[in-house]
């Protein structure tokens, strides 16, 4: 008789190599709420539900969300508001996350001109002061 458990399970390690994180940084998902492995003395059980919770949460931060509002959103699932109410409120942390990102993007934007502007007048100098040496020398 087998004893393969009923559903897949991982470990720390599993969990870790296949998202290419640290135990340590698993060890804080599940200390701020966002996993939920079961133990088994010191070990960590984690279920299929802490795979996918795992997968969307990275893809979370990579979105510029922090863990706390990745939590409102894992909240809002376990809530009467349902799915509904969680991809209303994905849609406005997105829509939020845009506008920083537009607003970041154009900082940037104009900080490239303005580099572009003093090294043309550098690079104007330098040429200047090359001419001159030539012509001295």
């Amino acid at each position: 008789m087998s004893k393969e458990p009923k559903f897949k399970t991982y470990t720390i390690s599993d969990l870790s190599k296949e998202f290419e994180v640290t135990p340590r940084a698993l060890r804080l998902y599940e200390e701020s709420g966002l996993l939920g492995p079961k133990r088994e003395g010191n070990k960590r059980i984690y279920l299929e539900r802490d795979r996918v919770r795992l997968r969307l949460l990275l893809r979370g931060k990579r979105l510029g969300c922090t863990l706390s509002e990745i939590k409102d959103i894992f909240d809002m699932y376990e809530t009467k508001s349902g799915e509904k109410g969680q991809i209303l409120m994905l849609l406005e942390k997105m829509d939020d996350r845009r506008k920083k990102l537009q607003i970041q993007r154009q900082d940037v934007d104009m900080a490239l001109e303005e580099i572009e502007r003093v090294y043309q007048k550098i690079r104007k100098s330098l040429d200047e002061i090359e001419a001159s040496e030539k012509i001295n020398s």
